[in-house]
Order: structure tokens, then C-alpha cells, then sequence
């Protein structure tokens, strides 16, 4: 299945409020129950484990309204790993006026070198050009101590009929065009190992998850 870049309704708010509210929702929704939580959990707990801390910084990237970090931290705390999370977001509506929340560029971020312990992003990267994700990566490491986390989906047909048969659970038309869009345009788990393997991170760890979810740990050192 060739990677097709398709434009997604939602990254320009291309919608009414209404429609935009609702696709927020089918993410949340998504992200819930389809893996998007267990995957970040599971690699930001490999990452703790991995650097022998209890507590990390976290920064995520085009964090929207922070959903799925700020469910991590919650489960996180009963395995006694508190995280501290600022989200960073293109647009200040998407941020819906978290206190701990930035307004910047992903490709630039408004940080100095090993802010944070850990980076992340959730849904992202399928968005970036090869070269961007590169590019991505890289700007990711330079603000981390410990490591880059990026949980995205796995580009595959049988992903692609399984988001088609979705569609009677989603609220808004954004999400029926966005969901299988964001299949085309994700990358295969050895693209991305080819991709992650010309970045600066020491060691690459890629792994499919639940649901054609992809967790992927780029460690610093």
C-alpha cells in the first residue's frame, strides 16, 4: 500500500465549531480505545525505566488539548511515575487554555537544549514529510535528556478497512474524511526505522502496538 499525502480537514479547523468539537471527540474517543493511550503509556513507562527515573519532564508536540498525555500522567501515578507535562501546539485555540501549554513551532522548538526528560508526540508524525520527520526528530532530541517517545499509526489496507468500518461511531464528517487519510499518509514500521536510522538518536526502538499503533523510543544516549 503506497503512502498517499492526503490534507486533513482538521489541521487548518477546515469546519464549524460544531464539526470541530465533534472531531476532538472521535480523537478522544480514537485514542481511548483504540490504543493511542496504552501505546504512550507503554513506551513513557519504558523511558522511565530505561533512565531510572521516577519522575520526568515531558514536553508533547501538536498536543492539542493534551488528552492523551495528561491520561498517561494519571495512569502513570499508580505505578508511582509522575510526570510533569507542558503541551506545545501551532495554535493557541487547540491548547484550550491549559496553564502548562506553549504555542510553537514542532520543527523549532521555543526551548533550550535538554529542557526536558522526555518528547513526545501522539498522531504527528504521519503528517511530516520524510525529510521533516528527520528534521523532527533531531529538534526533538536536542531539547530531550532522555529520549524522543512518538506514537503514530502503521499504514496498512487491512488498517485502512478497519477505519472504514468505523465510520458509524464517528460525530463529525472531519473525522470521516481525517480518519483514513491519516492511514495513507502514515509510514510502515521499516520506513521509519529507515527514516529514525538518519537521525542523531543513539539507539532506535520501533514496535507495533494494539491496532496498527506504532511506539517508538529514540534515545539520546
Amino acid at each position: 500500500m503506497k503512502r498517499v499525502v492526503t490534507p486533513e480537514l482538521l489541521d487548518t479547523d477546515s469546519g464549524t465549531a460544531a464539526e470541530i468539537t465533534a472531531s476532538l471527540a472521535d480523537l478522544k474517543m480514537i485514542n481511548r480505545w483504540f490504543g493511542g493511550v496504552a501505546t504512550s503509556e507503554a513506551m513513557v513507562a519504558k523511558a522511565a525505566k530505561g533512565s531510572a527515573k521516577r519522575r520526568l519532564a515531558v514536553l508533547e508536540v501538536a498536543a492539542g488539548s493534551g488528552f492523551v498525555p495528561k491520561r498517561v500522567q494519571q495512569r502513570l501515578k499508580d505505578r508511582a511515575i509522575a510526570l510533569d507535562v507542558t503541551l506545545l501546539d501551532r495554535a493557541p485555540s487547540h491548547l484550550n487554555g491549559n496553564a502548562r501549554a506553549v504555542v510553537g513551532d514542532a520543527l523549532s522548538l521555543p526551548f533550550g537544549n535538554e529542557s526536558f526528560d522526555l518528547v513526545t508526540s501522539t498522531l504527528f508524525v504521519h503528517h511530516l514529510s520524510p525529510t521533516q520527520v528527520v528534521a523532527f526528530v533531531d529538534e526533538c532530541l536536542r531539547v530531550c535528556r532522555v529520549a524522543v517517545v512518538i506514537n503514530d499509526l502503521i499504514r496498512h489496507s487491512l488498517h485502512m478497512a478497519l477505519v472504514y468500518a468505523g465510520f458509524p461511531l464517528y460525530r463529525s464528517r472531519i473525522t470521516r474524511n481525517d480518519a483514513p487519510a491519516s492511514v495513507l499518509q502514515a509510514y510502515t514500521i521499516p520506513e521509519m526505522r529507515e527514516l529514525l536510522s538518519q537521525t542523531k538518536a543513539a539507539r532506535v526502538e520501533v514496535s507495533r502496538r494494539y491496532l496498527f499503533r506504532m511506539g517508538v523510543l529514540a534515545w539520546k544516549h
